[in-house]
């Protein structure tokens, strides 16, 4: 590529959208290796759960920041930055182009922008966690708001993990959560040409409730069973990542089969909408629509667009 073009390419999306078969596709085309821009599958062992791109897609083409931590281990952003970095140096070392696929909003904001983020302390997380317990989510929300209105705004009252996260960063760094996310607001020109998967409405809520009964039938109660039995099953119910921690509660036999596959399903609908509110708002990214067929017919216009 050019030294005048962008210096990332990508195809981002929601959940379900079809974007990572595709995107095996476009890179064998553009002979590029595919960097994943997601927050579940850096962990090891969760396969079914988070839709993992097969070992089969992977053979094809090089896949990187899949499989690079343990569950319970404390992946940060940070973290993820610091892989990708190693991973881009790797696959341009090798004459190829590093193409990120994925569907979380931040973690492309994190590589293409390049955005900064605070530090993080075990110690002063693990204080003000048992402060939670102490006094409650609602009541350590109410200390973030005198201490950071602006982040509390925007964190609701019972996301216990985002508030902590913020409260960490005020007495870490004396200075407010919001004020590092407002270089989220801003978006560098030039630095990535972008496509985003867009589903209608109703083949993407569909196509979700077919993958989330895919995985069920796939093993996904076998997987965190697994899961459960190396001991993650209290990290898989408090990281609420989606599957994991609905089959977790019914193992514990909080939920019944049926109600943690819906509320599963529920989870998965309404990420898949912050997902596109986040991409959305990127005006980097030009949109492709997918019809019943899924991504799978977009992948000519998909290469035509990233060879620029």
């Amino acid at each position: 590529m050019a030294d005048a073009g962008p210096a990332y390419l990508a195809i981002v999306g929601p959940t379900a959208s079809g974007k990572s078969e595709a995107a095996v596709e476009v890179a064998e085309r553009l002979g590029a290796e595919i960097v994943s821009v997601d927050s579940t599958t850096v962990y090891r062992g969760m396969d079914v759960g988070t839709a993992k791109s097969s070992l089969e897609l992977r053979a094809r083409v090089p896949h990187h920041l899949i499989d690079v931590a343990e569950p319970s281990e404390a992946f940060t952003v940070a973290r993820y930055q610091e892989l990708v970095r190693e991973a881009v140096g790797a696959i341009r070392s090798r004459g190829r182009e590093p193409l990120l696929v994925g569907g979380s909003g931040l973690y492309f904001r994190a590589v293409v922008d390049d955005l900064a983020f605070p530090p993080t302390d075990a110690a002063v997380r693990e204080a003000i966690e048992r402060e939670a317990e102490l006094v409650g989510a609602a009541a350590l929300h109410e200390r973030l708001a005198a201490a950071d209105p602006a982040a509390a705004a925007k964190i609701e009252p019972d996301n216990l993990r985002r508030t902590v996260r913020a409260l960490e960063v005020v007495e870490l760094t004396g200075r407010p959560f919001s004020a590092f996310a407002q270089a989220w607001e801003r978006y560098q020109e030039g630095v990535v040409r972008a496509a985003g998967i867009g589903t209608p409405r109703p083949v993407l809520l569909e196509r979700i409730e077919r993958r989330v009964a895919e995985q069920v039938e796939s093993g996904l109660l076998e997987e965190v069973r697994g899961l459960a039995e190396r001991g993650f099953a209290g990290w898989l119910t408090a990281s609420q990542a989606i599957g994991y921690a609905e089959m977790a509660r019914h193992l514990q036999g909080d939920l019944a089969l049926e109600e943690a596959i819906a509320l599963t399903i529920k989870r998965t609908k309404a990420l898949a909408r912050r997902q596109l509110a986040w991409f959305r708002r990127d005006r980097r990214i030009r949109w492709f629509e997918a019809g019943q067929t899924g991504a799978a017919a977009l992948v000519d216009d998909l290469t035509e667009y990233l060879r620029g």
